[in-house]
């Protein structure tokens, strides 16, 4: 790739020289392989027959009527093996770490779907396996720390810093310098050193190219809105890639806007954040005048990250999509009202695109097309949901069990 990875001025690749060999190999194997007819085969069938591909496009005719304006439809990527999107990158580098003969996989997780989803291909291929959370996203996604563990997976708790995914990816890149000859960092979205972003964005791209059949085949034509949370940007690169260049499809990242405006209660980069490079790229980040990154929050701990993807914010400077960002208790009802109307019960990150587009929707008329990428379903949110809707009987019955 001659641009090295670089989307107008943001990207790139900075990292320490003992990094450098395995990035060039990566990269090397990665342009080779992306145009090879038999690995592309060879991915295709693990996200057909493990991972679950397609997903379905589902029309929620109940939140439609209940919204009184355009039609939403759900790209449920729930539905894939291990509960959200990140499997689909996941299958992608398993295959490429098997090429490069590396014997191991290493990765970071905020709200652990990610860190599942390495570990689930590492016990599919044959790969050890350690996973880096932060210790606060340890004890609030706990359901999926078990998850990992049977699954073979070591998972380390990291006690540095805000204790959150940002501790988590120094955490694994500090293990991958130590490590770098028979160890695959298995990066969980479009961040990170080139050609990381790329890479997993082409992987993640199979959403949207879903999704464009989906809609032509249910509306006949291209939705107008999509709609995508975005943390780091996996899910939302994944379904706008294909449609960026239908300049008459408006795309919308949603940030989290946590619990208030001030540094350090949300984590929504473009409020109050500016250009830097941290863990290998450069992009925007929540940081202070000397460039120290500065507390995050959010009731996902997937999009509790003080970065952003580089392509996300080179689309965003020309003009070709937007952010908005909604707040924890309008994602807690958006949890709520696509549960009740429509059977789905959203992952927290997932429930911040369904939280905008109940405030967009009802503003468009009727002939107009939302899709909503749901990255993610709810089960892992299990505690976090019990607590917010002080739901007295399952915190009871965990007390009961912790006597037998």
């Amino acid at each position: 790739m001659k641009n090295h990875g670089h989307f107008g001025k943001y990207g790139g690749r900075y990292v320490p020289e003992m990094l450098m060999p395995a990035l060039e190999e990566l990269e090397k194997v990665y342009e080779k392989v992306k145009k090879n007819k038999s690995f592309q085969k060879e991915v295709h069938y693990y996200l057909q027959t493990f991972a679950g591909r397609p997903t379905p496009l589902t029309y929620a005719k109940n939140l439609t009527e209940k919204l009184g304006g355009a039609k939403i439809y759900l790209k449920n990527e729930g539905l894939n093996h291990t509960g959200a999107h990140k499997i689909t990158h996941c299958i992608g580098q398993a295959l490429i770490a098997r090429m490069l003969g590396k014997k191991r996989l290493i990765a970071e997780t905020g709200a652990g779907q990610h860190g599942v989803a390495t570990a689930t291909v590492a016990a599919k291929f044959g790969f050890s396996c350690t996973v880096y959370m932060g210790e606060t996203d340890v004890y609030r996604q706990r359901p999926n720390v078990f998850l990992m563990e049977r699954l073979g997976a070591k998972v380390v708790p990291v006690a540095f810093g805000n204790r959150t995914l940002k501790d988590a990816v120094n955490a694994a890149i500090k293990d991958w310098i130590t490590n770098v000859d028979s160890t695959h960092y298995v990066l969980g979205s479009v961040v990170g050193p080139h050609p990381y972003p790329i890479m997993n964005r082409d992987f993640q791209s199979v959403v949207g190219k879903e999704v464009k059949k989906q809609i032509i085949k249910a509306e006949g034509k291209m939705p107008d809105y999509i709609i995508a949370c975005v943390g780091g940007g996996s899910n939302a690169m994944g379904i706008f890639y294909p449609f960026i260049k239908e300049k008459l499809v408006n795309l919308i990242g949603v940030e989290a806007g946590g619990k208030g405006k001030r540094i350090g209660q949300h984590a929504s980069r473009f409020n109050g954040g500016s250009v830097g490079v941290l863990e290998g790229f450069k992009s925007y980040f929540l940081q202070d005048n000397d460039g120290q990154i500065q507390k995050t929050h959010s009731i996902s701990a997937g999009l509790d990250y003080a970065g952003i993807g580089p392509e996300l914010v080179y689309l965003r400077d020309k003009k070709r999509m937007q952010f908005a960002a909604v707040n924890d208790k309008e994602v807690i009802e958006a949890v709520s009202v696509l549960s009740k109307t429509e059977g789905i019960i959203p992952a927290l990150e997932s429930a911040h695109a369904v939280a905008y587009a109940l405030k967009l929707a009802h503003t468009l008329s009727k002939s107009k097309v939302i899709i909503i990428n749901i990255s993610g379903r709810g089960d892992k949110d299990l505690f976090i949901l019990a607590r917010a809707f002080k739901d007295k009987n399952f915190f009871n019955f965990l007390k009961s069990q912790l006597s037998i």
